[in-house]
């Protein structure tokens, strides 16, 4: 059994979090919410409450040793001696890394007019975004008609079966080091 650790916010972590509740592989045994939780997403808090899930207010109060910590949307940076202290910790990032590591990926994909977006399981590192990949997906979006929200429900989407493809396999998978000459940062 898998002892796993969420950190994150919103719909997409919930429906990660189910996942791992139903899963007879992995064990969820806390979730780390971002705080303050923003109001116009699904609360993870609410959702651990009602599945009696432990909620941890700070990373960095989880027990050392974590077989697993998934980060989904996390807004905190993950410092090296919490990374460090985890046996495997990753993360679910809304772009196609190496483009748009650091925040708001879909907002700038859209300013800078791509046709193109995706979303990215990797490891996390103690660079921003910058560890090595476990499974990405593509995905077309329409700069002149959609909106920040339609591409943000498609990487919900399309999170979402990334997960699922990769985590039943995820102890087989070996991770691809991201070719950081083609990596764009924004802050």
């Amino acid at each position: 059994m898998i002892h796993v650790s969420l950190l994150g916010k919103g719909q997409l972590a919930r429906d990660i979090a189910d996942w791992f509740l139903r899963s007879y592989k992995f064990k969820l045994c806390n979730v780390v919410p971002v705080t303050p939780e923003p109001d116009w997403c699904p609360s993870l808090h609410n959702w651990a409450l009602k599945h009696n899930i432990n909620v941890v207010q700070d990373h960095n109060d989880l027990e050392d040793g974590l077989d697993l910590v998934m980060s989904v949307f996390y807004e905190k940076i993950i410092k090296a001696d919490f990374i460090y202290r985890c046996k495997r910790i990753i993360n679910l990032h809304n772009a196609p890394l190496p483009k748009y590591r650091g925040v708001r990926p879909i907002n700038w994909a859209l300013k800078n007019g791509e046709t193109q977006h995706g979303v990215t399981i990797h490891e996390i590192t103690p660079g921003i975004d910058d560890g090595p990949i476990i499974g990405q997906v593509t995905y077309p979006i329409y700069p002149d008609i959609e909106s920040v929200k339609d591409v943000y429900d498609k990487s919900l989407d399309y999170g979402f079966s990334l997960f699922m493809d990769v985590m039943p396999k995820i102890d087989k998978i070996e991770p691809v080091e991201q070719n950081h000459i083609e990596a764009t940062y924004y802050s």
